[in-house]
């Protein structure tokens, strides 16, 4: 197996974009070297990114906050700012795997990943969260939800490779949230994920993002949840809406941890959960 280490992003790009070999991104490396000593994957090449400068710092800038594709969870969880603005994010990075993994575990990692279950991921799509890919061509920016393709499979194409993750500022009033229910009470893969954001105007939810996990063969950005409850309090009639638009977008599949109707009846009811924390958070009241 070859190692590479390069000094840029360009540089893994091109390292990527010329091999002809099988080869792999090495972050945090949480799931590829489990997958490498369980047999999984056979890397002939491996390219370290945590050398890169732009891919180990978070930048805050009043347009919002891009974070390093080398970031641990560990290192999220302790900056105060995103804890302020974004906790929702916080707090689903930071249910990866155990203290141990969060030492490594990096946002970028868990979207490239590309398991529909990813708990970042619906709490990245919630708040706006674009992918800032670097190629040999260029650059360019992918909101998160349009990365993943399917199980295992990104848009990323040869050479390319993400850099970081651009989460704008939020706005005065707004709130995030992610909660996920699984079936023991720690480190395991969520049955169902909800990521919501709201912005609130007058004491009235102004816009909305609501994306789901776990659901579907890609984690899911759902428009229909959202404009239910836009315009409102947050109020029963609002939540039940949320609520069946959440359900109506599911299509999971049987397994282990749940079949297709418990976890298309747990979307809803996880969904109102996730809202009502949101808009508290956003300083609402109902």
């Amino acid at each position: 197996m070859r190692y590479e280490a390069p000094a840029t992003s360009r540089d893994a790009a091109a390292i990527l974009a010329k091999s002809k070999e099988t080869a792999f991104v090495l972050g945090g490396g949480t799931d590829v070297l489990v997958k490498m000593r369980t047999g999984l994957i056979e890397p002939d090449l491996l390219v370290d990114i945590k050398s890169i400068p732009a891919m180990k710092e978070i930048k805050v800038s009043d347009k919002g906050f891009v974070i390093g594709a080398a970031v641990s969870g560990a290192e999220l969880g302790e900056h105060k700012l995103l804890r302020k603005y974004l906790p929702g994010l916080v707090e689903a990075a930071n249910l990866i795997g155990s203290d141990q993994i969060q030492g490594r575990c990096t946002l970028a990692g868990n979207l490239c990943n590309a398991s529909p279950a990813a708990d970042s991921v619906p709490a990245m799509i919630a708040v706006g969260a674009k992918a800032n890919i670097v190629g040999v061509k260029g650059r360019r920016k992918l909101p998160v939800e349009k990365v993943i393709l399917g199980p295992g499979k990104t848009d990323l194409k040869k050479g390319e490779i993400i850099e970081s993750i651009a989460v704008p500022k939020p706005g005065p009033r707004s709130g995030d949230a992610y909660l996920r229910f699984i079936p023991r009470t720690e480190m395991d893969i969520a049955v169902v994920g909800v990521g919501i954001s709201v912005t609130l105007e007058k004491g009235l939810i102004k816009k909305a993002r609501v994306a789901l996990g776990a659901v579907a063969p890609t984690p899911l950005l759902v428009a229909r949840a959202a404009r239910a409850i836009v315009g409102t309090k947050l109020d029963d009639v609002a939540l039940d809406k949320l609520s069946k638009a959440c359900s109506d977008a599911c299509s999971p599949i049987d397994d282990k941890r749940g079949t297709i109707e418990y976890r298309t009846r747990v979307a809803g009811v996880l969904a109102r959960r996730t809202a009502l924390i949101a808009f508290e958070r956003a300083g609402g009241k109902r």
